[in-house]
């Protein structure tokens, strides 16, 4: 592996857990969680289910991964980010940047079904128990760049958790506009009111 730049094994592993992921995706919004099976999955994205296994404890693991690592490349964008460059400046394009393939005109059916499978049980927990990786990850880069402690002090902390909530906000809102919008500019938004100091709107 070259300084920066992860080596030919490393990018066909991660090149596999996003096959995996998005066909685990795909295959529950199209079937439903429960009529999804490993083998299925697999198959889908070309691979053996012990290759699955490997890669993947649960199909709600596989589904929320890419969510996850989206968290996690923004934390590593965040770091290479210009020393200059003002920090929400920094975090929001850190941030948006994994969302840019998120199709600008989303179709109607697909986000109704992703609202549907986010509603099970499994995909909740999965996603509160990957919160606190992502969100220490995050606040991690924003210390490092703020010459903060992510241990002892309170600052990146709170801007970790904020810039998440903003997340899941912008994506909750994603998943019931109507009609549908965009998500990147949609989260762009949300981390620019925030950023502001979410002015209330009545006085704008």
């Amino acid at each position: 592996m070259t300084k920066g730049r992860p080596g030919l094994r490393e990018r066909k592993k991660a090149a596999t857990r996003e096959a995996l992921s998005w066909a685990a995706l795909r295959l529950a919004v199209e079937r439903g969680l429960e009529n999804v099976r490993v083998e299925d999955i697999a198959a889908a994205a070309g691979v053996s289910p012990r290759t699955y296994n490997n890669y993947f404890s649960s199909k709600a693991e596989a589904i929320v991964f890419r969510h996850r690592d989206r968290v996690l490349q923004a934390a590593e964008a965040l770091r290479a980010r210009p020393a200059e460059e003002p920090l929400w400046e920094a975090l929001t394009l850190a941030l948006t940047a994994p969302f840019a393939g998120v199709a600008e005109e989303p179709d109607p059916q697909w986000v109704a079904a992703v609202r549907l499978l986010l509603r099970e049980p499994s995909l909740q927990a999965e996603l509160v128990r990957g919160g606190a990786t992502t969100r220490a990850e995050l606040a991690a880069a924003v210390a490092e760049r703020t010459g903060t402690d992510a241990e002892r002090d309170l600052y990146p902390k709170l801007v970790a958790s904020a810039a998440l909530s903003a997340l899941q906000a912008a994506n909750e809102h994603y998943l019931t506009a109507d009609p549908v919008v965009a998500f990147q500019p949609l989260f762009a938004e949300a981390l620019r009111q925030l950023a502001a100091g979410l002015p209330d709107p009545r006085h704008r």
